[in-house]
Parts: structure tokens; sequence; C-alpha cells
């Protein structure tokens, strides 16, 4: 690494996701752990919700024994005015204290999942690119939608409701004890029978979900994958076949959810069955102690009331550990995301000049830098190599072409360069300086990238202009419009620059979005841009025109081209012929066909040289 270098070699950094947000789990770490760290920062808000829970739970606790004294008072002919406004004042008293405790956890719930997305969709969008072309977007997006619905209730609501039910239950079971300790006996024993079987079933519900919501994930993917080509789609007539696949996960959905929904009615039958159960053998047992006379019936009217009291705590806590279960199966996708690869280094470094692109300490001195790649070598997952031994120099401020045959690498090469993928050996230096040692978010601020494809963003066309330069003046916009010549496009549309291009640019023609996607990237002032078949889609007259304002661009950066059509590289500097992930041959366009027999071919092909032995044919047998 030379001193005189402009690029410093500098750790990673980025800001990360907000400071509440929980941090990774480590795999293993248990769900119940991964929801209550959820909750934690909510600490203090979930405990006065429980209080006002248990305050309205006490308020219905003591209705009862309330009730008896009313009783008594009838019997022994006493007055009960003050037992009847205490009773009333009770009820109003438990109605506002449950209104309150509902506004505050619905608010609360509201805040768990909005942190909960956020910190998904902080990592989501910084996934590693491997990591994203092997899963398929409705999965992930299904995460962030679905699943995260199911933590916040079960972070909130099932927490404060278990809580709740357990607290309610314990003291309805002391007054209950208080009442008669042996009717307390017998109502323990049904509840204790009916919870056995409950204890069973509810971890069911936990597995149901998680594989219910891996259905409505793949129900998102299939949907992901036919909207995003719904013209190739139509114009196949394959409506029925997608129609049929995406039938097939909704299928698979419903069959999930069914299976969670039959555990749910189960225990939701249980906990109604359980309280039943309970006010009838009390009702038994007491109705013989009344009749004995070892029981006051006031006393046993007390009891029956605790009996039907208990419904709602019961009631409370069953659902709360439905709601649990559910929340826990959710937990587990949404840690996978926490582990998922990350690109941690594309957030901008604050000490970083976006103006000059140097560091307060080390100023950045103009030009463009030379490009070099060192042996690099490089395989997909499960394919062969790539790359086997790249090695080949791009002057700074020069323009040079890739060409090959298709799959010769040189593509990936693109995706190398912008640290997409990382190479498995060998090194890729810009301006002297290994870019492996340097944060992602300084490579690509560097480079300007023009894919194949020409992506463009829903949105407007200034929109699209300005997404990587949102400062660019209004000069710099017109400059860049007359140079891919979109100006006279502009001028003709009723809101010019406002003219919103639809979803993925649908409202534009695949030549417009092609200079749009170049346009983007003039106006970043790139130090290396990099043009993957960028006039592909072009007519004869903007191709010309792309090709005056590329070599414009080469006067103040360096510029690496992949082309098919080689009438648009002739004039390069230097051209690098690739065949099976090696470097064939490299030179201008008339010393490569003096020298090299594929290139020579493939300029043949195009009638740009003539071949009397038959190049075409000779091209038709070349390995591809």
């Amino acid at each position: 690494m030379t001193t005189a270098s402009p690029l410093t070699a500098v750790p990673p950094t980025a800001p990360g996701p907000p400071a509440e947000a929980p941090s990774d789990a480590p795999p293993g770490t248990a769900p119940l752990r991964v929801l209550l760290r959820y909750a934690r920062p909510h600490r203090p808000v979930l405990i006065a919700t429980l209080l006002l829970v248990l305050a309205a739970s006490a308020a219905g606790l003591v209705q009862p024994l309330v009730a008896q004294h009313v009783l008594d008072g009838l019997s022994d002919g006493r007055g009960v005015l003050g037992p009847v406004l205490l009773l009333a004042a009770l009820v109003v008293l438990g109605a506002g204290l449950t209104g309150l405790q509902s506004w505050w956890q619905q608010r609360t719930s509201e805040r768990v999942v909005r942190q909960i997305r956020r910190d998904l969709v902080f990592r989501l969008i910084r996934l590693r690119v491997p990591e994203l072309d092997r899963r398929p977007p409705g999965d992930l997006i299904a995460r962030v939608t679905s699943d995260s619905a199911l933590v916040q209730n079960a972070a909130t609501e099932g927490l404060v409701m278990v809580a709740n039910g357990v607290l309610s239950i314990l003291g309805a079971v002391v007054l209950m004890a208080v009442v008669h300790l042996g009717l307390l006996g017998v109502t323990a024993g049904v509840l204790l029978a009916v919870a056995l079987v409950m204890v069973l079933i509810l971890p069911r519900i936990r597995e149901a979900v998680a594989r219910s919501q891996e259905s409505v994930g793949a129900v998102g993917a299939a949907l992901d994958r036919t909207l995003g080509a719904a013209r190739t789609v139509k114009a196949n007539g394959a409506e029925g076949r997608e129609t049929e696949l995406a039938g097939d996960a909704i299928e698979g959905a419903y069959r999930a959810g069914l299976t969670g929904a039959r555990y749910v009615a189960m225990v939701k039958v249980l906990s109604g069955v359980s309280i039943q159960a309970a006010f009838l053998a009390v009702l038994g047992v007491g109705g013989a102690l009344v009749a004995s006379g070892d029981l006051d019936a006031s006393a046993l009217i007390a009891f029956l009331l605790y009996v039907f009291y208990l419904a709602s705590p019961v009631g409370s806590l069953v659902a709360g550990l439905s709601m649990l279960q559910q929340g826990l199966g959710a937990v587990g996708r949404i840690e996978q995301v926490k582990h998922m690869p990350v690109e941690d280094d594309v957030d901008p470094d604050p000490d970083v000049d976006t103006e000059t692109g140097g560091t307060a300490s080390e100023p950045r001195p103009s030009g463009a830098p030379p490009v070099e790649f060192q042996d690099v070598r490089f395989s997909y997952p499960g394919r062969g190599p790539a790359l086997r031994g790249i090695s080949y120099t791009v002057p700074g401020g020069t323009q040079t072409a890739l060409v090959g045959l298709s799959g010769a690498g040189k593509t990936t090469m693109f995706a190398l360069l912008q640290r997409f993928h990382e190479p498995a050996s060998g090194r890729i230096l810009i301006d002297g300086v290994d870019i492996a040692t340097l944060p992602r978010a300084e490579v690509r601020r560097r480079i300007a990238y023009v894919e194949q494809e020409s992506p463009v963003m829903a949105g407007t066309i200034e929109d699209n202009l300005r997404y990587a330069a949102t400062d660019a003046s209004d000069q710099d916009i017109a400059e860049v419009l007359r140079l891919t010549r979109l100006d006279t496009l502009i001028e003709r549309l009723p809101d010019g620059l406002r003219t919103s291009v639809g979803n993925r640019g649908v409202t534009l023609s695949g030549g417009e979005r092609q200079r749009l996607a170049i346009a983007r990237a003039l106006l970043r002032r790139p130090e290396v841009l990099l043009l993957d078949e960028a006039t592909a889609q072009l007519d004869a007259n903007n191709e010309r025109a792309l090709r005056e304002a590329v070599d414009q661009a080469a006067r103040r950066c360096t510029v690496i081209l992949i082309a098919h059509r080689l009438s648009t590289v002739t004039e390069a500097d230097q051209i690098v012929v690739l065949e099976h992930g090696l470097v064939r041959a490299a030179g201008t366009h008339r010393e490569l066909v003096e020298a090299d027999v594929l290139y020579r071919e493939l300029a043949s092909s195009q009638m740009l040289v003539n071949e009397p032995d038959g190049g075409i044919g000779a091209l038709a047998d070349a390995p591809s």
C-alpha cells in the first residue's frame, strides 16, 4: 500500500440498529428469553399495565364478599344501601381501570412491533447478496409483517394476561380458602386435572404456528415470483400454472393454520369445561354441606361466585399462554434473520466528506484511479469456478472493455468489484489499495454501477436521478439529461422530471430505462464507472450519443464496460478477452483482430472484420 494512495484502510463501521433494539441472541437461546428481551425496554409501562389489571381484578375479587354481606343483610333485616353502593362503585371502578389498562397495553404493543420491524428492516436491507440470492423475498417480507405481529401480541398482551391470570387466581384461591377450605380442595382437584391435559397441548401450538408462518412465507414467495414477472407470465399464458402453484402454497398455509386452530380450540374448550366442572362439583358438595347444616347458604353462594370469577383469570391465563406459544413459534423465524450475515459496513462514515471523498486528516486528490485484478478466483455455491485466476490492470482514466462468450465471468467481476461477493483468493485493488480492507460504503461510493437489466425504482424521474446524488444541482441534472439524450423526453412530458415511472419503471421503454440508469450513474460523478451491456436496448442514434457520454465520463473517471456488441467498444483503450474464467488476451481492437482467434471470430460474426474462412461457423464450434 503506497502512502500516496487516496484511500486509507479503516475498520468497517456502521451505526447499527436503533439502541433500544434487543441484541442478537446466540444460537440456541431460549425463545421465551428472547421474547422477554423484546418486552424489557417497555418494562415500566408493562408493570403499570399489570398493576391496573390487578387493581381491576381486585375490584372483582371483593365483589363476592360484598355480595355475601348484602345477602346476610337481607336475611337479617339489616340495611343494605351501603353494601349495594359499594358493589356498584367496585363495578364502575373495575370497568374504568380495564379501559385504561387496555389503552396502555395496546400503545405498548404497537411500540414493540415498531421496534421489531425497524430491527428486521435494518438487517434485511443490509443482508449480503448471497443470502438474498438464496431466500425468496416473500418469505423475508412475511417475517416483518405477520411474524412480527404474533411476537407483538405475545411480548405485551400475552405476558400481561399470563401474569394477571396467575396473580388473580392466587388471590381468588386465598379468599376461597377463607370462605371454605374443603370446597377449595374440590375446585383445585378439578382444575389440576384439566391443567395437566393443557400442558401436553400448549407446546403443539408453538410447533403449529411455526409451520403456519413458514407456509405464509411460501405464499408470499409465490406471489413475489409471479408479480415480479407479470408480463412474462401473461405473455406465456401461464396464469393457470402460477395460480396452481400459489394455490398449493395457500393450501399448505391453510392446513398448518387449521392444525394450530384445532389445538387452540381444544384449549378453549378445556378452560371452559374446567370452570363448569368445578362449579358442578362445588355445587354438589356445597349443597350437601348446606343440607347438613355445616355451611351457610350465603357462604356457598359467595364461593360459587368465586368459582364463576375464576372463569375470567383462567381464561386470561389460557389465552395468554396460547398467545405466548404463538409468539414463541414466530420468534424462531425472526431470530433466524438476526443470524443471517449482513453487510455491517455499508453506512457512510461520518468522517468522510461526501463532496471531496476525503477525510479531515487526508483530503483526496482528484483523478481517476487505476483498477487491478491480481490472480482473482471465485466460485458460486454448488457450481464450478467462475473465475480461475484473473489478472489484468485498468489504467486510471481509460476505457477498458470486457468481452467474451456468455459465462466467461464478466458480470462476476463487476459483482466482486462492488463487493457483492468476496473472492476465494486473490486481490482487487483500486488505486493500489485492496478493496477487502475498506468498508463497502467507501468502495461503492467511489463506483457507479449500471446493471444489465437497468432497474428503475418506483417514484418520479427526478427521484431516480437523485437516488444516489441527493444534493445534485439542477444544472448537474440538466447536464446528464443532455448527455443521455433524455432532455427531449423530459420536455415532452407534462410533469417533466416529476413524472412517475410506475412500478419498476413500467411506464418507460427499455431504452429510456437504460438511459435513466446511466444518467443516475453519471450524476454521482464516480471515480470508477461500471457499465454492464449499457447500450443493449438503444437504437443507433442513442447508442452513439451514449458512447460520446462515456467518452466524456472517461476524462474524469475510469470506465470498465461489458459488451457483446463489439461495435460499441472498438475505440476502447483496452479490450480484455475472457474465456472460461480466464484472461485469454488483452489489447486494442486492431491488435486483437490480428492476434486472437476468438476475438477475430466474434468481430467477424458482427461484421466488423472480413473472415474469409467463415468466422461465424468457427464461433459456433467454440466452447460455450
